[in-house]
Order: structure tokens, then sequence, then C-alpha cells
């Protein structure tokens, strides 16, 4: 970064903390969601690659955290019917959405990330997890305030199961290593504007210990 860059950013920084600087903080009861992280983004074969395995590899760690402190773990996949016909203009616009008909393997959870017959797996076909899906009366329903956010891509169903997460009155916490995208030009874009926004952006380290401190139920 050259000292002209460095001074913009300082300057953007100090603009957005008069904003956007407060942080929501951990609530009482959490759950991990594992947003889309299929096969189709670490196969280099795909035009969905993304490079992402560190993310992957992050949370892991963070799913084996949750489950030994009986913290809900839910995982999210896109599955659509044979020509993407309950896809939508998300599907015309997409060149890539075609990986994720039913029965293509890109579908398929990568090597190293199993599901257990108990936790529950939300199937979308748009970018939020939680457009058209259970999964805001599931939390309530839980008693979850606050969702910690893991997967791929940070640009696109992170932040939008980000905003709508914080739409529906649940604490966004998303976790900057368990999180993923193609470039990092677009991953440090929507990390910023998401903690800046609608949610608290934290490392693994911090969300880990938050799971470790919770009151087993």
């Amino acid at each position: 970064m050259t000292e002209q860059e460095a001074r913009e950013q300082e300057a953007l920084d100090a603009n957005y903390s008069r904003a956007f600087g407060k942080r929501i903080g951990f609530g009482k009861k959490p759950a991990l969601i594992l947003i889309d992280l299929v096969e189709a983004y670490f196969d280099e074969s795909c035009a969905l690659y993304a490079g992402c395995e560190d993310a992957l590899a992050s949370a892991l760690r963070l799913q084996k955290v949750a489950r030994d402190n009986g913290v809900p773990v839910i995982y999210t996949n896109v599955v659509y019917r044979p020509g993407g016909v309950d896809g939508g203009r998300f599907y015309q616009k997409s060149m890539t959405l075609h990986n994720f008909v039913e029965g293509n393997p890109m579908g398929k959870w990568p090597k190293g990330l199993e599901v257990e017959p108990h936790e529950l797996v939300i199937s979308k076909q748009y970018p939020s997890a939680f457009f058209g899906t259970s999964l805001a009366s599931t939390l309530a329903s839980m008693g979850v305030d606050t969702l910690i956010h893991t997967g791929v891509s940070t640009s696109g169903c992170v932040r939008a199961t980000c905003v709508d997460c914080c739409s529906h009155g649940f604490i966004p916490i998303i976790v900057r290593d368990a999180v993923g995208d193609r470039h990092p030009a677009p991953h440090e874009a929507n990390l910023f504007d998401m903690d800046a926004k609608y949610g608290d952006v934290v490392g693994e380290a911090e969300a880990i210990t938050y799971m470790q401190t919770l009151e087993r139920p």
C-alpha cells in the first residue's frame, strides 16, 4: 500500500467509524451456520471454484467446537429441479447454477464435511439462507438470538444471509477466517460493509472462545 493509499484508507476508516463504528456483541444463545460449503467451490474443474480451502478448514474447526459445546449446527446448500424451473431470475442470471441441479456431484458436501443425522440442512434456491426457507422460524423456536456465519461466498450468499439475519432480528456474527470468495477484493469489501452496517466480523479464535464459555444446555 502506498503512502497515498494509506492516507485514503485512514480517512475512510475515520469516516465510517463516526457513523458505523458500533459493535453489537454476542448474544446469549447462538447457532452456527455453514453456508453453501459444497464441492463446486473446491473442485478446480468447476467454474465456481473459489480456492477457499482455508475457509472450509476454519468452518470445520468451528463445527467441532459448536458440537462439543451444544451449539446447533445448520448447513445450507443450493438445489434446483431439472432445468432450474424453481430458480427464477437468479438461475437465469447466473452462468454456473446448473451445477446445483439435483443429482449433480458439484452439490455434494466436500471431503471432510459430514452432517450428523440430527443436524438441519436448509436447501435453498436464492442467495439468502432466510429467503423462502424455514430458517427464521426454526431459529426463533430454538430460542437462538445469534447466528455465526461461515461459508461461501462472502460477497454472495454469506452477505445475503447476513443482511436477512439482521432484518429478522438475529445478531449476525461473521467469522473472517471461515468465509471466502474467489478474489480478495470483493471478500474484503463485503467484510468491511457487513461489519459497518449489519453485524460483527470477528476472528476464528474469538468465535471459539465465545462458544466455549457458553452455559451448556
